[in-house]
């Protein structure tokens, strides 16, 4: 897989290695950190949407671990079309084949670099490559400084998941449409308003 340098910093695949090293960029108190389980399945199954971004010194200023997939059964009309009122009225919840970020984060002493948008348009390009409809992650509702970010790189809120952390703070989900959906069907206004129970998220 090629490496890609720029100014001070590279960026290139995400392994094993890098749980040694990785905690400076997962000391924000919003920041979740996995079992070494969970992130040697990322690499395993998605290797190329799971990046580092480090210094010329070797110290990761930044990660993001992201997956492609779709919800665990067919579209119930195909092919899928998320402007049909059938999707709108019964099936809201349902998931196309999509890129989703399970993790982006950037070290303290690191942000305001441009790293977060760096690693979101590397995976965007994969969701590209791949046909996905868009891209989505889910944030923490009070991570006002990660939402208003998000924003600026043009995601926007699809709805609100209620109860979704382990102390029962409720999350956002944010999506940005990618090249396949030109009409941004699977985006709305206001969903910010939309509450969801996580047992609907697929």
């Amino acid at each position: 897989m090629a490496t890609t340098t720029m100014a001070t910093t590279t960026t290139r695949p995400m392994t094993p290695l890098d749980l040694l090293k990785f905690n400076p960029c997962n000391l924000d108190h919003l920041t979740e950190t996995y079992n070494i389980a969970f992130y040697l399945d990322y690499f395993t199954k998605w290797p190329g949407l799971c990046k580092v971004l480090e210094n010329e010194s070797g110290q990761i200023e930044a990660y993001i671990l992201g997956k492609l997939e779709a919800s665990p059964f067919p579209p119930p009309v195909e092919p899928y079309d998320p402007a049909l009122k059938l999707y709108q009225k019964k099936f809201p919840n349902y998931l196309p084949w999509h890129a989703h970020i399970t993790c982006l984060t950037v070290a303290p002493s690191a942000r305001r670099l441009g790293h977060a948008t760096k690693l979101s348009e590397a995976l965007e390009q994969v969701g590209d490559e791949q046909d996905a409809w868009f891209v989505d992650l889910f944030v923490r509702v009070e991570n006002e400084a990660a939402i208003k970010l998000y924003k600026k790189m043009g995601y926007s809120i699809y709805r609100r998941i209620t109860d979704y952390y382990n102390d029962g703070s409720d999350a956002f989900d944010m999506r940005k449409p990618l090249k396949r959906d030109k009409q941004r069907k699977t985006v709305r206004p206001n969903g910010e308003n939309i509450k969801v129970d996580p047992s609907e998220v697929w």
